[in-house]
């Protein structure tokens, strides 16, 4: 009896050495059992049936099974073991004594019984030779239709989710999501995009091969306009280098599965479209302005030159031209008032003018036959261009301008416009003029980053640039111009030159700095030229903004970042001095520097700005550039250098002390903070200065 028991456990032990599926082993298994199993004699018994077995359950029979189990359990995870559809429906020979069914299974089981079936597909059967194709091209040729590797890597393992079922059709036709897709994609140009960029397959055909690269491709050209329309069909360095956004790319994955599981698939795709109001009032300005407005497309008549001439005395009354005209120009440019007016009266003319700096044009106000030619340009003409690029730079700023925990809190600063607002809760706040950089070198950067502290009696720190283009040549002509200037200059013991202006009412940065640390080492700041304010076009500093009223600003971001402390522009202004201050936020609040050469404004109307950078002309080059295969390609433009000055000065140059700081700023290296507001001297290091007390003041 213990030899039986023996020579069970050890065909047991076979079977499961068998069943790991060993070949080394697998000979010797089938030895054992053959040498240790002992025969019985013949017994012709009657086939056992189903319902024998499960009255009457062989308690050996069962341990077998459960080391059966277990030895399945062991297979590698890609071998798959199909159960039987009916737990209680076994084969007859689940009837075979204990130690039988190893030794069947070892002997007597064909190789193909020994096999895993394959598991049942879920994709229809309808589909499933476009399954079969798409799983071919993924595998071979997927590169062909996406030739980035996070987009083709992420395509592939969506479909191997699906068993390669199609993702737009249905036994051969198009789903609703097919559909959509396909209307969102044709309808690309009402977004400022290039519908051609995102060709559309043919699906009416019932032959598997055309449909699964029908289907590759329309997935191709949706992950296309979902990435441009939401970063844009061009990168904002291939525009210039003192452009900076934080990148927002579209995740592939999170498209795919977005879009194919939406009620709504052309809605879907839509969202990758920037969600801020002035977008979307710039492409119902787009719509108007290709004639998809509702109304007729207005073409103005050529005819004589019209001009308003201003009264020159207080009697001399204006008797402006009349034309039949005159109402169609009020039309072309969204002048309202007196709509059906005759009269070329002074509001015409401005508009004219304002439309011909737009335009390029020399801005006399007078309704020559070249203006009229420029308001009746084709479709593709300079004021589409400008909305379709100013709709592109929309795509290069954050989602979320402001701060959620501050009520969406923002600043926003519009270069060409030379205006600064500050939105709070989905509201303008608060607005002011600025004065912006001069166009070439001195351009005011585009970026987005978060405003800090507020500094109140600022040290102005001369930034190297200005060093060397401006005061270093001055010297040349006159050693002793800083001084009378009210600048203090220094060399430090590695030979670079630092110039700054101490805090007072003829500091260059005003009363008050507004930092938001960024590598551009620009800043917005308070300026003792208050005339400049008063000019139309205001692009007159050296990279950073001038703000007309600090001590109004500075207390809108304070009572918005520590509303309990209630400042007012009073309260700003009694912290004047000569010692620094500095006003640190609990919350940073982000300030978005943008270049908005079309906008619409509260009226409804359509505003243009001059491109005092050409920035728009350097997109609109861009996008017309049709050799560009991808114009998404980043393009590193070279950046300013922020090195120390150095250099020996003129004779006659005196330094504000003759001892030299050897300080850690200057041997280590710069901090951010030091570059961007200069570093620090302390008053110990240089004998004979006295430096103003220093307050940080935080809530």
């Amino acid at each position: 009896m213990l030899m039986s028991v023996a020579a069970t456990l050890l065909a047991v032990s076979a079977s499961s050495a068998l069943a790991q599926g060993d070949p080394v082993r697998n000979s010797a298994a089938e030895l054992a059992i053959d040498a240790a199993i002992p025969r019985p004699e013949p017994v012709n018994l009657p086939p056992p049936s189903i319902k024998d077995f499960k009255a009457d359950p062989n308690p050996a029979a069962a341990e077998t099974a459960t080391s059966a189990e277990k030895a399945a359990a062991s297979k590698p995870s890609d071998v798959v073991t199909s159960a039987p559809a009916d737990a209680g429906t076994l084969p007859a020979k689940a009837a075979m004594p204990a130690a039988e069914p190893a030794r069947e299974q070892a002997k007597e089981t064909p190789k193909e019984e020994k096999e895993s079936p394959k598991a049942a597909s879920n994709v229809p059967p309808a589909d499933q030779p476009i399954a079969d194709k798409l799983r071919d091209m993924l595998g071979a040729k997927s590169v062909r239709y996406f030739d980035r590797k996070a987009e083709r890597a992420a395509v592939e393992r969506f479909y191997g989710a699906r068993e390669f079922a199609p993702l737009w059709t249905q036994g051969g036709t198009l789903t609703q999501n097919g559909k959509g897709v396909i209307a969102r994609l044709k309808d690309g140009a009402s977004e400022g995009l290039n519908a051609s960029d995102y060709p559309v397959p043919d699906f009416n055909s019932g032959n598997p091969d055309v449909l699964a690269e029908a289907d590759l491709k329309l997935t191709a050209s949706m992950l296309d306009y979902a990435r441009q329309a939401q970063s844009g069909r061009m990168h904002w360095s291939q525009v210039s280098g003192d452009i900076q956004y934080p990148e927002h790319p579209t995740d592939p994955n999170e498209v795919l599965t977005n879009v194919t599981t939406a009620k709504d698939a052309s809605a879907a795709l839509d969202g990758y479209n920037p969600p801020h109001k002035l977008y979307r009032e710039l492409k119902a300005k787009l719509a108007e302005l290709r004639g998809q407005g509702g109304g007729p497309v207005i073409q103005i008549a050529e005819g004589p030159a019209l001009n308003f001439i201003p009264a020159r005395g207080k009697k001399e009354s204006v008797a402006a031209i009349e034309d039949p005209r005159v109402p169609q120009v009020r039309a072309k440019l969204g002048i309202t008032e007196n709509a059906d007016s005759t009269h070329y009266d002074s509001r015409v003319a401005e508009a004219v003018r304002k439309f011909q700096e737009a335009a390029e044009l020399k801005p006399t106000g007078i309704l020559d036959d070249r203006t009229v030619r420029a308001l009746n340009s084709p479709k593709r003409d300079r004021q589409i261009d400008t909305v379709i690029v100013n709709m592109e730079r929309w795509r290069w700023l954050p989602r979320q301008l402001g701060a959620a925990s501050l009520g969406n809190a923002y600043v926003i600063l519009n270069v060409p416009d030379y205006t600064l607002k500050v939105m709070h809760n989905g509201a303008q706040v608060w607005n002011t003029r600025v004065v912006t950089g001069k166009p070439g070198i001195h351009a005011t950067p585009l970026l987005t980053e978060t405003m800090k502290f507020i500094t109140v009696n600022p040290t102005w720190n001369v930034p190297p640039s200005i060093i060397y283009n401006e005061y270093l040549p001055a010297l040349e002509q006159d050693p002793t111009v800083l001084q009378r200037m009210g600048l203090r200059l220094e060399r430090a013991s590695d030979g670079s030159i630092h110039i700054s202006q101490p805090p007072g009412d003829a500091n260059a940065l005003g009363r008050i700095r507004f930092n938001f640390p960024n590598k551009f080492l620009v800043y917005q700041h308070d300026t003792p030229d208050k005339n400049l304010f008063a000019k139309e076009e205001r692009a007159f500093s050296h990279g950073c903004m001038r703000v007309q009223n600090p001590d109004q600003y500075a207390a809108t971001l304070l009572n918005i970042t520590m509303s309990n402390e209630r400042y007012t522009p009073e309260k700003i202004r009694s912290m004047y001095g000569h010692s620094e201050i500095d006003l640190k936020f609990p919350t940073p609040i982000p300030v978005n520097i943008t270049y908005q050469t079309a906008f619409v404004d509260e009226a409804g109307k359509l505003q243009l700005r001059k491109d005092v950078y050409g920035r728009d002309a350097a997109m609109v080059a861009l996008l017309r550039n049709t050799r560009a295969k991808d114009l998404e390609n980043v393009v590193a433009h070279s950046q300013p250098s922020y090195s120390r000055p150095t250099g020996n000065l003129p004779a006659g140059v005196n330094f504000a002390s003759d001892n030299v700081y050897y300080g850690p700023s200057y041997s280590s290296g710069p901090s951010f903070f030091e570059r961007l507001f200069g570093p620090p001297i302390p008053p110990a290091s240089i004998p004979g200065r006295r430096q103003p007390p220093r307050r940080i003041i935080t809530r």
